[in-house]
């Protein structure tokens, strides 16, 4: 049986809220380069339930991604691309039903959780020494294939990526390829979840003036720091709406 998604019913601070974040989220996306959907729906969650918005921001990033993905195909790693891919397309399904299924509380939980835990590992910096084999790159999409239940799937693809010895166009090419083709790859489960609907369609549009908006002033760096400096800002900013989010569910 497919859960049913509650409508969002919002009063009018919840919604200048959210528009205010998702303005902020597409300003260090359009300026860092990552952490768009885990911003938006980490702060959804301290106001609201942040279910609905899973596969709105799933949809957002294959906008986003493929609007990179021009140019990259050459530099793209398929053989490592295709593991990856093959991994979260046999977890995501579960990953979707899961979280459709758990109530408001829990669900603003075990997403805080997850991103707080991916965010952490990203701050570690954890390094492999050398490449992953195949079996590694399967399990990095296994686990990017239950993030993005959280609608954070590129977040644990960055780390197992940036802990090895990549070129830095290899790293963004296949960054870029992964994130537009496990989006496309996860609409399926999510329509068979109930996460997408008419609703989500419908956030979607509601997001997409501040969402171009946003991207439109990171892309013209008027941030004065550097977007390292800034990628250790966003980290922070992630780190501590999580453990909001945890607090919020407990309370």
């Amino acid at each position: 049986m497919v859960p049913e998604i509650p409508s969002l019913e919002l009063a009018m601070w919840q919604i200048a809220y959210l528009g205010i974040c998702t303005l902020g989220a597409a300003w260090v996306r359009g300026y860092s380069g990552f952490g768009f959907s885990a911003l938006v729906v980490t702060a959804a969650a301290l106001v609201t339930d942040p279910v609905p918005f899973v596969a709105t921001l799933v949809m957002c990033e294959i906008v986003l991604s493929f609007g990179q993905a021009r140019g990259v195909v050459a530099q793209v790693d398929w053989r490592r691309l295709g593991g990856m891919l093959a991994g979260a397309a046999v977890i995501m399904p579960f990953s979707f039903s899961l979280i459709a299924r758990l109530g408001e509380d829990v669900a603003r939980m075990a997403i805080s959780a997850m991103v707080l835990l991916i965010c952490l590992a990203m701050a570690r910096g954890w390094q492999f020494g050398r490449e992953v084999g195949t079996t590694g790159n399967v399990i990095a999409g296994m686990a990017s294939g239950v993030a993005n239940g959280a609608a954070a799937g590129g977040l644990p693809i960055a780390v197992y990526l940036a802990g090895q010895p990549v070129a830095a166009n290899v790293f963004r090419a296949t960054l870029i390829a992964y994130l537009t083709l496990v989006c496309l790859i996860a609409l399926p489960s999510l329509w068979w979840t109930g996460l997408l609907g008419a609703h989500s369609f419908v956030i979607l549009v509601a997001m997409a003036p501040m969402m171009a908006l946003g991207l439109w002033v990171g892309g013209r760096r008027f941030t004065a720091a550097s977007p390292q400096d800034f990628r250790k800002f966003t980290l922070i900013l992630l780190v501590v709406l999580s453990i909001m989010g945890l607090v919020r569910g407990l309370w």
